[in-house]
């Protein structure tokens, strides 16, 4: 019944004439929006118009959306008619089954007409129908695939019957709205015009489309009228102008006109994308704006990814090498038959007199175009294929690729280029994460330029290190591989996994298993590490005077600012959702309003007795708090207050005058609130003055209050740097506790919880490589911006003010200090800054910056500049530095490729110290290795500097050449630029003088590099160099350089899964690259290139036998074997051993692999692989054809066998020697080998005695009725075939045997050191047991591992 439906399916695609198909798959992003340097996806033709679906403007609906897509999708390739066509169509565009089609059809030419004509089509109908019935099997699982995610149901606004009614995504149409529920997956794209958050929030999880599992937050169209209140779709009456469907998952544009004509722009935080995941919301509501193919999501499916590995080139030019050795055997029998024609005067048999000599030649050069087609593989490149599949199996299934930590495997993305792993000259690798774990810890700060080491902090580190503690992302990750049905709670206590797409097709086992392995959601980057931070002392006491007036150490008011504005940056310049098992998102309770903390914070202040209050005036503390916090709390270049030791421990606190300077400005009624709240505290002071019991008792309930909603809080955080100063702020007690779109909760040290406003938001830009938040300060009232990014930016930014020029140059001088002793240690380092705005120069940008979120065209540019024009004039607070390990093994693995003859680059965005620093960690640099530096100022100093660095390394290598020293002297160079020097060496005047340094030098370091310029130096090196290239990388800002490489190697790591999916092999540790590269790529690039070999080898072997016997038939294209014999004898009885050779040989153990890392070039260099390997291949197929066929010759000369009799031998003896050749080949046998070959000569042997036995009419004009019997019947026929093998096959064992005396390989040259070495210590334990045989009566043998003898 399902294949009836998918016949039906089928018929209707071709009525519908749906030309809009693609492959499906979750979230394959495309390059070009990876890049973050690439051109945007632009908008053709009009904008597109969306009216709402609801009934009230049906005909501007239908008007407008007329040749708008359904959300149906369609990823099948074919229809049930136009499979045929189609698939035919795909296949004759391979030149072989042209090729074929060509000589099925000259065959039934009647002038050359070799065989039957029905014989002929049997090859290429074979291969024909083996890829027909593979690419229907596989267009019929996506359409069972396609089906599940058509069918599953969602609820949409029907508009007459003005209600949500459950139908299917293939049902939904742009206009629509949709009703979603937490843990539902989106059905299409739309626009978000409802959510029961209070604060227009909704939480998505984009697993499904990027691989990410931390949450992405989501906002209600700004302005919409309903926001706030109940969505009713019926009174929506406004128009969406957006632009067309294009690729960008990261740019939305459009505007929304209500019908009062006010237009509010949208963009990409308004959009929720199909295939992501509703978290954290229980209810929302949007309208479809694309559907279908034309959603984002599928306009970035571009399916499996396809390479031509250069074997396969090489394969390319041997086929072509056969065809002109087929055009000149063919050429010759043309020639022949003609002089041979010629020849005859007065024949004693028939011959065609009346045909030119010329004409027969002609007629015979086709005809033996027919006779020697084996020739040209026609099944070669599907055994290749089969091979690859069988090679990828055992990559896939090897344990030592698999990761138990986090339940992954390898993933092989790419199906044909297996082989390319044993070719790689050159490794491009990524720093952060791939060569690290990306599990970002903090580890030490600087901080108003004074550093704090964190020695304890450091100590646990090592005890971690030395306990090699394995702490894995504590967000769950579904394997590849997981299904389950879609899960759906209606509540907001939505702790529930990812569910992703795949789910839609799972198994009724998968299902069980996954419903029984559900787990509370956690936050991502939650490592035990990065959680358990151990606060500095010095720094801990600076922040303890805070809540305790007795701390020994009394800092300066300028330094508290400072340290209390640097934690406070680490907790809220981060996008971090806050949530915790028991409640899943924190949110800030509306009645907490940051004036109103500001009145518990004094009263928290007084009823303490605080240490600073008392050493005021009564002047100075009258009124609002804001007289005093300003002063505390106000950036530094406006002044700062130095605070006496306490006089007293009573303060007045009447009078009501306040400042003018400190107050933000607010309106009428906000002042008569803040009177109205100022009055209140009087009371509330005056009662604690009276009553300190009570004051104490309401301090500790207030207390009480705010530990009962500190549960156990999770961080959901972009990025493992994130995460980690959020923990790190957190353990000096400034702790973020809840996030809405508005506001922020914070714990501050001695204050308590204060509700901070959030402005603004500035995301992080790899343009800009920094972040910012605008804040109103919890302490001041005043507008600050706060800033984290990357030191190289921070550190021009900011400025010191024309008043305290001293002090800020000191900081900054500090500060960069500890910024270059944090990167020699090769930590991580980020710059916190800050910048006050007085609040007309606020008014002023936020105009701008309105002006640009509502624009429509250069949205991204205008929001650019607007953050660049605040981003300004900051006031530096400090650093910070993370450590980010690294992976187990690392150094082993560098080294081990090193040793394989592969130079490693390491690309990254980090500065050159850190960069250097873990160089030298992970064994890329040695002490001896010299270091060329190139950090340029301009393009003449950096050509300048290329010419003096290539004479360094030529008289570095002339020197070694004159000391007579083997080892290259240029291995000892290291080449380290940055990204300013890498752009102008990556121009076309210094490229070839950057080419000739990087070769010669051992590694490269490029430092400070952007995605773009990853990308530009690998193909750089793939092109020029013509090497084979391998990039690996985890993070997004690597897929341009992971797909532009000949193999591309994502990890599966902490930042996503966008490398993965736009990878051919998927690795979850960089160490799993030696036994990728050093063990599969050596196997699958031997195996396949002897398997090619060999059957080339076979088809000559073959087709010259019928060469040879043109000799003794005039030239006449006959044959001395039966038709069906010369078809299936290489398209059947021979075809099964070399797929089993090219996926089960083994030429190396993998243990000796790993040991000698050195056989991995030299399999690349060896007799298998250079060009000339294919010549020697075709003489020896020439001797064997030779013997094949003259010793059977000269056995049965002068007797009276028939031509088919005479075949038999030789056949006989061709399958035998093919057969044994590869047997002398092999390197591994194993029973599945033997049972290959019993079926290939059993298949053989049994055809031909059927066909000897019951054909009588099926070859004419030949009868081959029991001459097959009766040749097997005599033992001249047995004693011919031993002969003919024996000599055959005898010559390559005597030239094996002489080739491995005089010049050993390296494989035997180690298999002979092993058993050397195991020889030697068996002499040795020998001499030891008959020493101390009369002392120690135990008998100590090779076997006794635990026996350690002492020689003397």
């Amino acid at each position: 019944m399902e294949r009836l439906r998918w016949v039906q399916q089928c018929c209707r695609q071709l009525l519908a004439g749906d030309s809009r198909r693609g492959w499906y798959s979750d979230g394959l992003p495309n390059s070009s929006l990876l890049d973050t340097h690439s051109p945007r996806g632009r908008v053709c033709g009009k904008q597109r118009t969306v009216f709402p679906r609801n009934g009230r403007h049906q005909q501007d609906y239908e008007r407008v959306s007329r040749n708008y897509k359904s959300n149906a999708i369609s990823t099948t390739k074919y229809t049930f008619l136009t499979f045929i066509p189609m698939n035919l169509f795909e296949q004759f565009h391979r030149a072989a089954n042209l090729y074929f089609l060509f000589l099925t059809l000259l065959n039934w030419v009647p002038v050359v007409e070799a065989f039957q004509k029905e014989i002929t089509m049997i090859p290429l109908l074979v291969v024909l129908i083996i890829i027909a019935i593979k690419d229907a099997l596989e267009d019929f699982r996506r359409y069972l695939f396609d089906k599940k995610v058509n069918n599953n149901v969602v609820r949409v606004f029907c508009g007459t019957q003005q209600s949500y009614v459950d139908q299917c995504w293939k049902n939904v149409q742009v206009g629509d709205f949709v009703h979603l529920s937490c843990n539902e997956i989106i059905p299409a794209d739309m626009l978000l015009l409802y959510s029961s958050d209070p604060h227009g929030v909704c939480y998505i999880e984009t697993a499904n489309l990027d691989g990410e599992t931390n949450l992405k937050q989501r906002q209600v169209v700004s302005d919409f009228p309903l926001q706030g209140e109940e969505f009713t779709p019926e009174s929506f009456h406004s128009r969406i102008e957006c632009e067309n469907p294009n690729n960008d998952l990261s740019r939305f544009r459009g505007y929304m006109e209500h019908s009062n004509g006010v237009r509010v722009g949208l963009h990409s935080g308004n959009l929720l994308l199909r295939s992501c995941t509703i978290r954290n919301t229980e209810t929302v509501v949007g309208i479809v704006v694309y559907a279908g193919h034309e959603t984002k999501a599928m306009m970035n499916n571009s399916g499996p990814r396809y390479k031509r590995s250069k074997l396969e080139k090489h394969l390319n030019t041997d086929i072509l090498w056969c065809v002109v050795l087929l055009f000149v055997m063919c050429l010759t029998a043309a020639i022949g038959h003609g002089l041979w024609m010629n020849s005859f005067k007065e024949s004693i048999f028939q011959v065609d007199t009346e045909t030119p000599p010329a004409l027969a030649g002609f007629y015979i050069f086709w005809t033996m175009v027919i006779v020697l087609q084996v020739l040209i593989p026609i099944s070669l490149y599907v055994s290749i294929e089969i091979v690859k599949l069988g090679q990828i199996y055992f990559i896939h299934n090897d344990l030592s690729l698999y990761n138990k930590q986090l339940d992954s495997r390898i993933q092989c993305r790419a199906l044909n280029i297996t082989e390319d792993l044993g070719q790689i000259q050159y490794l491009f690798s990524d720093k952060t994460g791939t060569l690290t774990e990306n599990k970002m810890v903090f580890c030490r700060c600087s901080i108003f330029g004074v550093e704090y080491p964190h020695e304890e902090n450091a100590r646990r580190l090592e005890v971690y290190e030395s306990e090699n503690t394995e702490t894995a992302v504590c967000s769950v990750t579904l394997k590849s591989g997981y299904s389950g049905k879609s899960l759906s709670c209606r509540s907001l206590s939505c702790n529930r996994s990812s569910v992703s797409l795949h789910t839609l097709t799972a198994e009724p086992m998968e299902e069980d298993q996954l419903s029984g392995h559900v787990q509370p959601r956690t936050g991502a980057f939650c490592s035990r590490m990065a959680k358990e931070v151990v606060p500095d002392p010095a720094l801990g006491r600076k922040l303890n005077w805070l809540t305790n007036h007795s701390s020994s150490e009394t800092p300066s008011s300028m330094e508290l600012t400072y340290i209390t504005d640097f934690f406070l940056a680490l907790a809220i310049c981060n996008s971090v959702v806050v949530s915790s098992p028991n409640q899943p998102r924190h949110v800030i309770p509306e009645e907490r309003t940051p004036l109103k903390s500001l009145e518990e914070v004094k009263l928290m202040f007084q009823r303490f007795s605080f240490s600073p209050f008392s050493a005021l005036s009564p002047s100075q503390i009258k009124g609002s708090p804001h007289s005093l916090k300003s002063r505390l709390f106000i950036r530094g270049k406006r002044g700062s207050l130095t605070l006496s030791t306490p006089v007293s421990n009573t303060t007045d606190v009447s009078g009501s005058s306040q400042e003018n300077d400190s107050k933000p400005d607010l309106s009428a009624r906000e002042e008569e609130e803040q009177d109205v709240e100022d009055q209140e505290t009087e009371d509330d002071l005056k009662d604690t003055q009276t009553n300190p019991d009570e004051a104490r008792q309401s301090m500790q309930d207030l207390t009480k209050q705010v530990e009962e909603i500190t549960d156990e809080l999770v961080y959901e955080a972009e990025s493992p740097d994130e995460a980690a100063l959020v923990h790190a702020a957190r353990a000096y007690r400034c702790t973020l506790r809840g996030r809405s779109a508005e506001s922020l909760l914070v714990d501050l040290p001695g204050i308590g919880s204060l509700a901070i406003q959030l402005l603004h938001i500035l995301p992080f830009d790899s343009n800009r490589k920094r972040m910012s938040v605008v804040v109103r300060h919890p302490l001041t009232g005043q507008v600050v911006v706060f800033t984290k990014g990357a030191d190289s930016v921070i550190m021009d930014l900011a400025e010191s003010p024309t008043d305290q020029t001293e002090v800020y140059s000191h900081i900054k001088e500090k500060t960069q200090k500890h910024l270059d002793a944090y990167a020699r240690e090769g930590l991580r380092t980020l710059c916190i800054a800050k910048k006050v705005l007085k609040e007309d120069e606020y008014d002023l940008w936020l105009k701008a910056h309105m002006l640009a979120e509502s624009s429509i065209e250069n949205r991204e540019e205008l929001l650019l500049e607007s953050a660049q024009r605040l981003e300004t004039n900051l006031t530096l607070l400090g650093t910070t530095g993370i450590v980010d390990r690294l992976q187990e093994e690392v150094p082993e693995t560098i080294a081990a490729l090193q040793r394989a003859g592969i130079k490693v680059w390491v690309l990254t965005g980090d500065k050159q110290e850190t960069a250097i620093n873990i160089a030298y960690a992970c064994k890329l640099l040695c002490a001896s290795d010299k270091l060329l530096t190139a950090n340029c100022g301009s393009k003449d100093a950096c050509a300048a500097l290329f010419e003096d660095l290539i004479l360094e390394v030529q008289g570095g290598e002339s020197l070694t050449a004159l000391t007579g020293n083997g080892e290259s002297m240029s291995s000892s160079f290291i080449l380290v630029t940055d990204g300013r020097t890498l752009g102008w060496a990556l121009e076309d005047e210094l490229r070839s003088n950057f080419l000739e340094l990087s070769r010669r030098c051992k590694a490269v370091i490029c430092c400070r590099s952007t995605p773009l310029q990853k990308s530009q130096v690998v193909q750089l090196i793939r092109d020029h160099l013509g090497v084979m290239t391998l990039a690996v990388g985890d993070g997004a800002n690597d897929v341009s350089m992971i797909q532009v490489a000949d193999v591309g190697i994502g990890i599966s790591g902490q930042e996503g899964m966008q490398a993965v999916m736009s990878s051919d092999f998927a690795i979850s540790r960089f160490k799993h690259l030696s036994k990728l590269l050093l063990v599969h790529g050596h196997w699958c690039y031997s195996r396949l290139a002897n398997m090619i070999q060999y059957f080339i080898y076979k088809n000559v072997m073959y087709v010259n036998l019928l060469f040879w016997y043109q000799f003794f038939c005039g030239f006449s294209g006959s044959v001395m074997t039966n038709s069906w014999v010369l078809i299936l004898f290489n398209l059947i009885f021979t075809s099964a051993p070399p797929l089993i050779y090219g996926i089960l040989n083994q030429d190396l153990p993998a243990d000796t692999l790993m040991e000698l890392p050195e056989l991995y070039q030299d399999a690349q260099t060896s007799k298998t692989f250079v060009p000339y390997m294919f010549w020697i291949t075709v003489l020896d197929a020439f001797y064997q054809s030779l013997v094949c066929f003259f010793v059977p010759y000269f056995a049965y000369a002068g007797s009276d066998v028939g031509v088919l009799s005479f075949g038999s031998p030789i056949n006989a003896s061709a399958l035998f020697i093919i057969l044994l050749h590869q047997v002398i080949e092999s390197n591994t046998l194993t029973w599945i080998h033997m049972v290959v070959l019993v079926l290939s000569c059993t298949s053989y042997f049994g055809f031909v005695l059927l066909l000897s036995g019951f054909c009588v009419t099926c070859s004419p004009p030949v009868n081959p009725l029991g001459i097959e019997l009766l040749q097997m019947s005599h033992s001249l026929f047995y004693i011919t075939c031993v002969l003919t093998t024996v000599a055959a096959l005898l010559p390559r064992l005597f030239f094996q045997a002489l080739c491995n005396t005089l010049h050993p390989s390296t494989v035997l040259k180690s298999a002979h050191m092993d058993t050397v070495d195991s020889e030697n210590y068996r002499r040795r334990m020998q001499r030891w047991n008959m020493a101390h045989s009369k002392t120690n009566r135990l008998s100590a043998g090779a076997d006794n591992a635990g026996l350690e003898p002492s020689l003397a």
